[in-house]
């Protein structure tokens, strides 16, 4: 017995040691200190950038309007509220942001949410005390991008880098004003790129950062280790409302073109397909040959897509040579061409590579978003045209949008919106646009109140 055990010990070594496992080890490295008597230091490289970013200060005017729902006698009585005491009200708020001069003669780029609805904004230049009077030039809220002007001359302008040169890892900066304490830098690495689906603008293609960025930075300047542009900060995910490591900046690539149209025309203009889309799904890739791409759900007619034979379940892989990821990644690029712009599509139909040639036509202003959704998850809106006031016979003296359609299960769904529900105000913002929803839900944070008219009756509906 003590032999035999013996012997399997024998071939089990044996077998362990022909057995050969390679690693890939990394050579040897050496560590090293800075030359004796130097200090690592990239002042030089970011103080330039510094005098570029300017403390922005917006003040807005908010009436606080009533409930459409209390303004019924009934209820006055009942809440022994006399008239008097229901009319508006108008409180002040102020908000504060940063700005990145971007020519010498007083264009600055910010966030459209920092000057959003202001009714005066004032500027202030690093190294000096003096307050500038600033003008709106014009805002784009599917972006989040703002141009304001100062009258001023020969002021220091940033210089602009190429965000599609970035990469994951690289050092950078954010300099702007947190938390109103002034100019402040700091300093992290690009986390990721091409961020989308975070659900802030409608139009997302963010730089992600751990460089702290706090209350007080958005529109301030996200730099490399040069000192250049790279991109605008504009938002953070954070449970407690400061940094937490994760920070959005809207690529400077974006931010050029946008700024240039907003400069030029006060307006950007957005391309546009007419096509309802989707990701591809686990299960969707097992019936495509190709796995990356946006799978057409509807075309609207009318539209360039459908005047260039698109069909449901296309699938559209590349846009002139440009490959397609993903749905967002097609919004993003039919988005940044000009309306009138001839586009080369190619896609995938019951496993044939075709290619069709569209007219970009120019995105239609009562459409919130690129796939006919808005940012409450599963639910369509549209504004209340002649047409559809005398489809469903809806009063004249009722503003709002209507509800076309609910998605099952979703978060509109759970909420309680119906199909045929009219919103007519957010928190304290009246709603006569499909604008009007996407300005309101952005600005106010968090929990929302919603409310709506169905068939007659006012009622108040919870999103956030």
């Amino acid at each position: 017995m003590f032999k035999k055990t013996i012997m399997i010990s024998t071939i089990l070594a044996a077998s362990l040691m022909a057995a050969e496992v390679t690693f890939q080890n990394a050579a040897p490295a050496q560590r090293v200190m800075p030359e004796a008597g130097k200090i690592i230091s990239f002042n030089k490289a970011i103080t330039h950038a510094s005098k570029c970013v300017v403390n922005i200060s917006a003040k807005k005017r908010i009436k606080q309007n009533i409930p459409p729902a209390m303004m019924d006698p009934f209820f006055r009585r009942f809440f022994d509220m006399p008239y008097g005491r229901m009319m508006p009200r108008e409180r002040i708020e102020r908000a504060l942001g940063s700005g990145v001069i971007v020519t010498p003669d007083g264009y600055i780029v910010t966030n459209n949410h920092v000057v959003d609805g202001a009714d005066e904004v004032r500027v202030t230049i690093p190294g000096s005390t003096k307050e500038y009077k600033a003008k709106i030039v014009g805002t784009d809220p599917k972006t989040d991008i703002a141009v304001i002007k100062i009258e001023a001359k020969h002021l220091p302008a940033i210089k602009m880098g190429d965000s599609d040169a970035l990469k994951t890892g690289d050092l950078v900066f954010a300099i702007g004003n947190p938390f109103g304490v002034g100019e402040s830098v700091s300093q992290g690495i690009i986390s990721a790129l091409g961020k989308d689906s975070v659900g802030i603008n409608q139009y997302e293609n963010f730089i992600q950062t751990d460089a702290a960025i706090n209350p007080g930075n958005s529109g301030g300047a996200l730099v490399d280790s040069r000192g250049v542009l790279i991109g605008i900060n504009s938002a953070i995910i954070s449970r407690s409302g400061a940094n937490n490591g994760i920070g959005f900046a809207i690529p400077v690539n974006m931010v050029k073109r946008v700024a240039t149209q907003l400069i030029e025309h006060g307006k950007v203009e957005y391309g546009y397909l007419g096509v309802s889309i989707s990701d591809l799904t686990p299960d969707l890739r097992k019936v495509y040959k190709h796995k990356e791409g946006a799978v057409v759900l509807n075309v609207d007619a009318g539209t360039p897509a459908k005047k260039a034979g698109f069909k449901r379940g296309d699938l559209i892989i590349e846009v002139n040579g440009k490959p397609v990821k993903d749905a967002s990644d097609l919004k993003n690029i039919i988005g940044a061409i000009a309306p009138g712009k001839e586009v080369a599509i190619t896609y995938e139909r019951n496993g044939k590579v075709r290619t069709a040639r569209a007219t970009l036509a120019e995105f239609p202003s009562d459409k919130l978003g690129g796939n006919g959704e808005s940012i409450v998850d599963g639910l369509t809106l549209e504004n209340l045209t002649p047409d559809i006031r005398k489809k469903l016979g809806i009063p004249d003296d009722i503003e709002g949008v209507i509800v076309s359609g609910v998605k099952a299960g979703s978060t509109a769904d759970k909420a309680g919106f119906m199909p045929g529900d009219i919103i007519i105000q957010i928190e304290d913002s009246d709603i006569k646009s499909v604008q009007d929803v996407e300005e309101a839900m952005k600005k106010y944070p968090g929990r929302k109140r919603v409310y709506i008219n169905r068939r007659g009756m006012i009622r108040i509906l919870v999103v956030g």
